[in-house]
């Protein structure tokens, strides 16, 4: 599985459940990568989508602890284990996408991080794992830096180092 994640100098990624900060490019790089996908996020960042729908295009599973909780257009599991029996044997093409719970539950199934890394720190209280303290991963990709009206970010590839 892949993480994909956009995260401030802290591993911060949300605030009251909701983005940092809004970034039209990275909006279309996470477009990119999920279109055509398998993504996993929690029940919290379902409610952050347009119209509180799964995305479109894309095979939503919604990891939630609640048994009750449905969703049109979507597949929820109520466990980890209930999630890695219905995943594809190859999970290159399931990306993680959140939130804090899920990235952290996940994480260790992941091989891989895209990770949008915004030059700046906000108020948070939401976090991803830290990766850059994690000796497990190591960063094999700086991107270029890019500009959002003062905001400078660049794409960032993680790999798990296989010990």
């Amino acid at each position: 599985m892949i993480a994909v994640a956009a995260t401030d100098r802290n591993w911060a990624i949300g605030y009251q459940g909701h983005m940092l900060v809004h970034l039209p490019e990275d909006l279309k790089h996470f477009r990119l990568l999920t279109t055509g996908k398998t993504i996993v996020y929690g029940r919290k960042t379902l409610l952050t989508f347009p119209g509180e729908k799964p995305l479109p295009e894309r095979n939503n599973i919604i990891l939630s602890g609640n048994p009750d909780f449905h969703v049109e257009d979507a597949v929820v599991v109520n466990s980890i284990e209930e999630l890695l029996e219905i995943l594809p044997e190859n999970t290159d093409d399931v990306m993680v996408i959140g939130g804090g719970v899920v990235y952290h539950a996940l994480l260790p199934y992941c091989d891989k991080a895209i990770i949008t890394k915004i030059e700046d720190e906000y108020e948070a209280d939401t976090y991803m794992d830290n990766l850059d303290e994690d000796s497990e991963w190591v960063c094999t990709e700086r991107g270029e830096d890019r500009e959002y009206h003062d905001t400078i970010f660049h794409y960032d590839t993680y790999e798990r180092v296989r010990k």
